[in-house]
Formats: C-alpha cells, structure tokens, sequence
C-alpha cells in the first residue's frame, strides 16, 4: 500500500471498523486499520477514497444504527373514588329497591325487559345495571366491579374510566337485548364489571402499553381479558353469557377508542366534567324509569 493514505471512516467502536473493512474487502479496496488505545480508522490509498467513501456512505444508508423502540410509559391516577362512588351507588339502589322507597317497584321500573327496551324504553340498559337480585348477586358483583373498576380507574382516571364503563355496559345490555328474545329479562351489574374488564384489555393493547418486542406480549391483554371472561362470567344457571359477552366488547371497542387520547385523560377537570356526566346518566335513567 502506498504513503499516501486517506482516512475514510474513524470511530471508538471497533466492530464498527471491523464491518467496514469487510464492506471495503468485498469490493477490492486495499485498506488498512489503524488501532490506537482509544479508537481506530480506516485508511486507503488516496486513489481509492473516492470509491472506498462511496461505498461506505451507500452502507450507512442500508445499515442504519439501531433505535430501540421507546414504549409507552403508563401514568397511574387515583382510582379510589371512582370505586368508592361504585359502592354507593350499587348499594343505596340495592336498598332503596329493598324497601319500595317512592312507592316503586325499582325491579319492574328498572330491569332490562326485551319488549320495552325494543319499544324505546333505553333507560332500563342504564338502571339495570344498578340491580341485583339477592345479596350474593349484590356481592359479587361489587367485588368483581370493584377490582376491574380499580384497575380501569388506575388506567383511565376514574371519572372517563366509569363513564365508559357505564356507557359500554348500557351498549351491551342493548346489544344483547336486541339479540335475544324480547321476552328476555335481566338485571345486574355485571354487564358492567365485564365492560371494564374489555375497557382495561383494548386501552392496553390498543396502547402497546405491555412489552412490545414479542407478539405474545401484544395480544396477551386480548387473551388475558377473554380468559377472565370465560373463567368467571360463564358459570351459573342463571348467568347471562351474552350479557357479558357483549359487556366485554363494548368495553374492549371503548378502550381501543380511548387509548390514543391517553395523554389527554390526566387532566383533572376532564376527570370531574365524566364523573358528573356518569352520575347524571344514571340519575336521569331512574327519572325517566320512574315517570314511564
């Protein structure tokens, strides 16, 4: 090789060297690397810089350097209100349809009744989701309501959080409604606990919010969340599967809708603004079921 060499590449990495003299063998390009302590170069004869530098740029081009993927970071709000309001409201129906309080029968004025609902009545898919048929019904719901509710409050905030679960729970009692009989009756709020289980399973994986480098890891909140509803929401004699089923995805479309907005849901008076918004739907749906 001659005296008059020419730098064409320098770096502290010296795999990085390793791989460009590869590149500068593979064309014929006499090359020398030069190792010092701290770095090493590249060097060729200066007629052949030109043709070394070109090929090397046209490698960059094909190679470029790594970039991990930045994942979605998820930030926790406070979902203690959003279940504290659950409980109340689930109970204080429970006890004021217990006692006929106005003078009402708040099962016949409020459950889900297939020809009523087709005839307009779409209040009753709100107002059943807040009756229960005996205590164990009432128990079990609050506790399954209360941890997806948890989880979907921690992830939403707890106003957007139970506004959807709400929404998405009256979307599946109408859905189911309209799939069934119309002399189908139910009442409940498990519609609504599976509607936050589907909120929390599409806003994830909408949101890529699990690891991201693994297609298992992709669709692991989908699978998790159908597991959970085939575990826990198809047992019973008198468990609504399609109830549930619809509740799930409704709440999964729910999540999905919502997930790009994420950054969006950590603001307070959004949080408020839902959690009235919730309160009122639920308010209103008894009004009207009262006055029908």
């Amino acid at each position: 090789m001659t005296d008059d060499l020419r730098v064409v590449f320098e770096s502290s990495n010296r795999q990085a060297c390793s791989d460009r003299a590869l590149v500068l063998a593979s064309f014929q390009i006499p090359y020398q690397i030069v190792d010092d302590a701290s770095s090493c170069a590249l060097v060729v004869p200066a007629d052949y810089s030109a043709r070394a530098m070109d090929q090397l740029i046209r490698y960059d081009e094909e190679n470029p350097p790594y970039a991990p993927s930045v994942k979605n970071t998820i930030v926790y709000q406070n979902a203690v209100p959003g279940v504290l309001a659950y409980v109340i409201v689930v109970c204080v129906v429970a006890g004021l349809a217990a006692r006929f309080v106005f003078g009402q029968d708040w099962i016949a004025a409020g459950r889900i009744d297939g020809v009523l609902v087709r005839s307009g009545e779409l209040w009753r898919t709100i107002t059943a989701l807040t009756l229960h048929a005996d205590l164990r019904h009432l128990a079990g719901n609050l506790l399954f309501g209360s941890l997806f509710g948890f989880f979907a409050g921690r992830l939403l905030g707890p106003g957007v959080a139970w506004l959807t679960i709400v929404l998405a729970g009256a979307s599946g009692n109408a859905l189911n409604t309209l799939l069934l009989e119309s002399t189908h009756r139910a009442i409940g709020a498990s519609t609504a606990v599976f509607a936050a289980l589907g909120l929390i399973a599409g806003f994830v994986w909408r949101g890529k919010l699990m690891a991201q480098d693994r297609w298992a890891y992709r669709v692991g909140p989908i699978v998790g969340g159908f597991a959970l509803l085939m575990y826990t929401g198809t047992g019973g004699p008198n468990t609504d599967i399609g109830a549930h089923l619809m509740g799930f995805v409704c709440g999964m479309a729910g999540g999905m809708l919502l997930s790009p907005l994420q950054s969006r849901l950590t603001r307070k008076k959004l949080q408020t603004n839902a959690a009235i918004l919730t309160c009122m739907l639920i308010t209103v749906a008894w009004g009207l079921a009262f006055l029908a």
